[in-house]
């Protein structure tokens, strides 16, 4: 493997690669906060990386049709499997690797919608905030509000070397809710997979999930999400395997649905393609640059990115130590003046009730999650 370490980085990168590798070798604890080489850095700040929920926003609003709690937790399992492949593999489409995305600042906000149309209602919109930046984490709001489908979550990482590879812990949840014709609401609450991230040695990183994860209807119907990837010797990348079983007693046998997450699936038992992730997916609308404001991702990191995907990487390293720096100096301020930041549109608590109820019901690990409440005061007109 050493023969080959390195090859797909760029010759100009080479030296610098072989410290950053060397770093990661001999590092202990979370990695968020290491320097990457230029090279390997995203334009794409991780405030942008909740509109990867709705990419295909007709499976969104669709959930919001299924006429009964089986179809509706088998259309949240299509959903989410239909997420993946923008979530975890579009860097490597469009950028050749993935990449390290930029590290958001505190307070940092991204904002978009998808609009209505005929097959999915009212306009879908997004909230993000970033909520905390030690440790980095990112809350989110997607709503349809003609269909009554709301998405709230928060998003953060605890990442580690092991084995040539690095490990990422998602932590986090999301919770989905339903609204009803009844007038009740359903909720789902969805876990997150971990992350591998492999093809360091090469300098053309990829990842892999791996291990489980889970969503948990309040009607008792759940779906067990298990993730294999390509190993050295063996295995397909980006393969899964998802169960979705009846609520306890209940009579319907399991569903069954195996595949490949980046490109699409089938129900075991009768052949029928399950998800199909082929087709162009839609990118979220944002305001032009010009009318965000100073806090929005794509305006407060502009010149990053520009220098980044110009391959001007002194320039762009120049911006960004700007930013870094203008938000040292808040921090130091608010000691000053014994103050800490005020959020803007979501407010911290310690337990989610949610996530306490639903995860009791197929033993979440852990027991208990915080969460970040949204206040119903945005996004911008």
């Amino acid at each position: 493997m050493s023969e080959r370490a390195g090859e797909a980085v760029p010759a100009a990168q080479k030296s610098s690669w072989t410290s950053f590798m060397k770093s990661l070798a001999g590092f202990t604890g979370d990695l968020s906060a290491m320097t990457a080489p230029p090279f390997i850095l995203s334009p794409t700040s991780l405030t942008e990386f909740p509109a990867y929920w709705c990419e295909r926003p007709e499976l969104f609003a669709a959930i919001a049709d299924g006429k009964t709690e089986q179809t509706r937790a088998l259309a949240v399992l299509k959903w989410f499997i239909s997420t993946l492949k923008g979530q975890y593999t579009s860097r490597n489409e469009s950028m050749g690797s993935e990449k390290k995305p930029l590290n958001p600042v505190l307070g940092e906000l991204f904002y978009g919608y998808w609009p209505a149309n005929e097959a999915r209602g009212g306009k879908t919109t997004l909230v993000v905030e970033q909520v905390s930046h030690h440790p980095p984490i990112t809350a989110y709001r997607i709503e349809n509000i003609a269909k009554g489908v709301i998405l709230t979550g928060h998003n953060a990482q605890k990442t580690s070397f092991s084995g040539g590879s690095i490990i990422v812990k998602q932590v986090g949840h999301a919770v989905l809710a339903v609204s009803l014709p009844s007038g009740q609401t359903e909720e789902y609450l969805i876990t997150l997979p971990r992350l591998r991230i492999d093809g360091l040695w090469y300098g053309s990183p990829y990842i892999e999930l791996a291990e489980m994860s889970y969503i948990q209807s309040s009607t008792g119907w759940l779906s067990t999400i298990e993730y294999k990837g390509k190993g050295y010797f063996s295995g397909k990348s980006h393969t899964f395997k998802a169960t979705l079983t009846p609520p306890p007693h209940g009579s319907s046998e399991p569903t069954v649905i195996e595949g490949t997450w980046h490109t699409n699936s089938k129900d075991v038992h009768t052949g029928a393609v399950f998800h199909d992730v082929t087709s162009p997916k839609e990118e979220v609308t944002v305001a032009p640059i010009e009318e965000q404001c100073e806090w929005e991702s794509r305006k407060l990191w502009f010149g990053v990115a520009k220098g980044i995907r110009e391959g001007d990487f002194e320039t762009a390293a120049t911006f960004k130590g700007k930013i870094e720096n203008d938000q040292r100096q808040r921090r130091r301020d608010e000691a000053t003046a014994n103050k800490t930041w005020e959020l803007k549109h979501f407010q911290y608590i310690e337990s989610d009730p949610v996530y306490e109820h639903l995860g009791k019901l197929f033993k979440a690990n852990p027991p208990t999650e915080d969460a970040y409440v949204y206040l119903n005061n945005g996004p911008p007109s």
